[in-house]
């Protein structure tokens, strides 16, 4: 049972930066066919869960929402890490953030990785707060 455990969510001015990191434990990419597709989606109060980025864990390929517009760059740390550099934050970034993973073929990778749905873990999210 993979399990996810974001970190890296405080509270940043308006135009700032942060990093969160989300971490999948009981998981290795060296013994398995499939790997994970991991994604970061946020919610903010009484708005719709949407997707933020998702990327295929050991692949090249990197996935945006509409609304990042090159603010945001997913990439792996290591075999089992990710972060979400945030760079130009706005009011509008202020939100729970929630790492999502699923395990995935090679063929399917993160397709629709923005539906929310389809992944199989989730963590309990990190709280980003942009203020002025």
């Amino acid at each position: 049972q993979v399990q996810l455990m974001e970190s890296g969510g405080e509270s940043v001015q308006h135009g700032g930066s942060l990093r969160l990191t989300c971490e999948a434990s009981q998981y290795s990419s060296r013994t398995s066919y499939q790997k994970l597709c991991m994604a970061w989606f946020r919610q903010a109060p009484g708005k719709e869960r949407e997707g933020v980025a998702a990327l295929y864990l050991g692949g090249s390929s990197q996935y945006y929402g509409d609304f990042v517009k090159g603010r945001f760059i997913i990439s792996q740390e290591a075999e089992n890490k990710v972060y979400l550099q945030m760079n130009g934050l706005e009011y509008e970034d202020t939100a729970m953030y929630y790492c999502a993973a699923v395990l995935r073929g090679p063929f399917e990778r993160c397709g629709s990785w923005y539906i929310g749905g389809q992944y199989s873990y989730w963590g309990q999210g990190t709280q980003v707060t942009v203020s002025s």
